[in-house]
C-alpha cells in the first residue's frame, strides 16, 4: 500500500517530524510505499486548494495521514475538508494533538482514524491489515468511530527504540530542509523525560499510557535511548550522503538525563564527526564533567528550559522546581567550558503578575546566557496549565483556535495593563534584559525601555513596528564600539550575545 504523509506546519518554523520519519522507515521495511509533504512556508508557499488536491491525486496513495500538533489543527482541519470532497481513501491523523483531543477529531467526521502515542508498530499493523482486508477496529493505539460512537483502543507497550530500523530521510527531502536551515541538522538520541511540567504533553502521554497499561512510571520505560552504536551509525550517514551539514541539534528532551551515556557518545563521537553540535540540558543533570565531555567532542551550544525567571510561577504554575542560584550556576559551567548557553523562556503565564515577568528579564541580565528565546505561553488541551488557565478564566478562546505559533501574541486575557506589558517585552526583550544587566550598555537600554514602558496602546502601536530596525541600528553601533550587548539574532524572538554573533559563527 501507499500512504501519502502530509505534515501542516503553516506560519510555523520548519523542523523535522521525527515520528513520521521512524513511521516511514519500518513501512518501507515492510514493503510499503511512503511520500511525504511538509506544508511550510519556509520551503515553498502553501499550496491553494486545487494545487493540495491535484498533488494528491498525482501520489496516488491509498491512505491519507496527517501528523497534526494542536496549533496546527485549524489549517489540518480546513485541508482535510478539501481532500474529504475529492477522495474516499481512509484518512488517519496522529502526531500529540490526537492523543490530547482524539473524541473532538473523530467526531469532526473529517477523519476515520486517529491515532494516541508512539505508533512504529501500530500503524504497521494497521496497514497490513488494511492491505489483506482485514478488520483493524482492535489495533491498539488506534481510534474511530464504531458503531455510532467513539472507540479508543488501548494503547500498547512503548517500542524498543533499538529495534527500529534507521529514520527514512530520503522520503522526507532531506537535503532541501538541511539547505534552508542553513546546515542546522536535527538528531535525537532519546525519547522521553522524567518531569512532569504543567504546560507539557509529557504527562498527558505518560499518565495515558500507565492507565491502559497498568504500570507504575518505572515500569512503562518511558524514557529510552537509542544506543550509540545506533546513532554513531546515523551521523556517518548523515554526512556521506547529505552536503553542507554545519551543525548537528540533538532534540532530546534531556540528553543529559545519563551522563554515562553522554560521555560514551561524546568518545565515540570524536571518532566520527568534527562537525559542533547542540544539546538539550537541565540544570538539575548538568555538571562540570558533563560540560568538559560535550565541550570535548565539539559541543558549541548548551540549551535549558528555565521558562520564568520566577520561583513562584515555576514551582506553583509549571511544576518547574528550581532554583535560580541552580540556574545561574549551569548557565557559568557552559562558558567556563568554552560553550555557549541557550536559554528557553516563556511569558504570559497565568497568575503572572509585572514582578513575575520581570523576574524573568532580571534573571537574564544577572545570568548572562549566550543567547535566550522566548515565546508566549499556550495553554495546551489536556494539560494541567491548560486546567489552571481555564479555571482561572484567562482564556480567550477566539485567539486560541486562530493562532498557528506561539511568538506572535498571547491567547491569554489578562486585563489591558498586563497585555500591553506582554506586547512590548514579546517584541524586543534583549532591550530590557540590556537594561537589567551590568553590561555597559544597560544605562542606554534603561532609558530606551523607560520611554516604551511609558506609551499608552496607541503610543505603542505607533512606535512598535520600526523596534526591530533600532534595535540592529543600536547593535552595529555599539559592535563597532566594542561594547557587549544583547541583540535580536536569527529570528524576531532570540536575544543573542554580541560576542557570539559577532564570530561569525550562527
Amino acid at each position: 500500500m501507499k500512504v501519502f504523509f502530509i505534515y501542516p506546519s503553516a506560519e510555523s518554523q520548519l523542523g523535522f517530524n521525527y515520528g513520521v520519519s521512524h513511521i516511514s522507515s519500518v513501512l518501507k521495511q515492510a514493503g510499503h510505499e511512503v511520500a511525504f509533504w511538509q506544508l511550510c512556508e519556509d520551503i515553498e508557499p502553501l499550496p491553494s486548494e486545487e494545487q493540495f488536491l491535484a498533488r494528491i491525486a498525482g501520489e496516488k496513495p491509498d491512505i491519507l495521514a496527517f501528523s497534526v500538533v494542536t496549533n496546527q489543527w485549524r489549517y489540518t482541519r480546513m485541508l482535510a475538508s478539501q481532500a474529504r470532497k475529492k477522495f474516499s481513501i481512509p484518512f488517519v491523523l496522529g502526531g500529540i494533538h490526537a492523543l490530547a483531543c482524539t473524541a473532538e477529531i473523530l467526531q469532526t467526521g473529517l477523519f476515520d482514524y486517529v491515532f494516541r502515542g508512539e505508533c512504529e508498530e501500530a500503524f504497521l499493523e494497521f496497514v497490513q491489515k488494511l492491505d489483506c482486508g482485514q478488520s483493524v477496529e482492535d489495533v491498539r493505539n488506534l481510534a474511530l468511530i464504531h458503531n455510532g460512537k467513539v472507540r479508543i483502543n488501548p494503547v500498547r507497550p512503548l517500542p524498543d527504540l533499538t529495534k527500529l530500523p534507521p529514520k527514512d530521510y530520503e522520503s522526507m527531502d532531506f537535503q532541501r530542509i538541511i539547505d534552508v536551515k542553513h546546515g542546522w541538522v536535527g538528531l535525537m538520541a532519546s525519547r522521553g523525560c522524567p518531569f512532569s511540567c504543567t504546560y507539557c504533553f509529557n504527562h498527558v502521554m505518560v499518565d495515558s499510557y500507565k492507565d491502559d497499561l497498568q504500570c507504575s512510571f518505572k515500569e512503562l520505560n518511558y524514557i529510552r535511548q537509542f544506543t550509540i552504536d545506533q546513532m554513531i551509525r546515523e551521523i556517518e550517514c548523515l554526512q556521506k550522503n547529505y552536503r553542507d551539514i554545519k551543525m548537528f541539534i540533538f532534540d532530546d528532551d534531556l540528553f543529559t538525563f545519563d551522563k554515562v551515556y553522554v560521555k560514551e557518545f561524546c568518545e565515540g563521537y570524536k571518532k566520527v564527526s568534527g562537525i559542533p553540535f547542540v544539546v538539550n540540558a537541565h540544570v538539575g543533570f548538568f555538571d562540570d564533567e558533563c560540560a568538559k565531555a560535550l565541550a570535548q567532542a565539539n559541543c558549541k551550544i548548551v540549551k535549558f528550559g528555565v521558562e520564568s525567571g520566577s520561583p513562584k510561577i515555576r514551582s506553583s504554575i509549571l511544576n518547574r522546581r528550581m532554583s535560580n542560584e541552580k540556574i545561574i550556576e549551569a548557565i557559568r559551567i557552559v562558558g567556563d567550558n568554552d560553550m555557549h548557553a541557550s536559554v528557553f523562556l516563556i511569558i504570559g503565564f497565568p497568575h503572572e503578575t509585572r514582578q513575575d515577568v520581570f523576574e524573568t528579564v532580571e534573571l537574564m541580565g544577572k545570568a548572562k546566557p549566550g543567547r535566550f528565546r522566548w515565546t508566549y505561553f499556550f495553554p495546551f488541551l489536556g494539560t494541567q496549565a491548560y486546567q489552571i488557565s481555564l479555571d482561572g478564566g484567562y482564556i480567550n478562546f477566539d485567539k486560541m483556535n486562530e493562532l498557528r505559533n506561539f511568538t506572535e501574541e498571547s491567547c491569554l486575557e489578562f486585563g489591558p495593563e498586563h497585555n500591553l506589558l506582554l506586547k512590548k517585552i514579546g517584541r524586543i526583550m534583549p532591550w530590557f534584559v540590556n537594561a537589567n544587566s551590568d553590561l555597559p550598555v544597560a544605562d542606554f537600554y534603561a532609558e530606551k525601555t523607560e520611554r516604551i514602558l511609558a506609551m499608552d496602546e496607541d503610543q505603542w502601536n505607533e512606535a512598535s513596528p520600526g523596534l526591530l530596525d533600532k534595535d540592529s541600528e543600536y547593535s552595529r553601533r555599539f559592535s563597532h564600539e566594542g561594547l557587549s550587548h544583547y541583540a535580536v539574532k536569527y529570528n524576531p524572538f532570540m536575544g543573542v550575545i554580541s560576542n557570539y554573533f559577532l564570530s561569525d559563527v550562527q
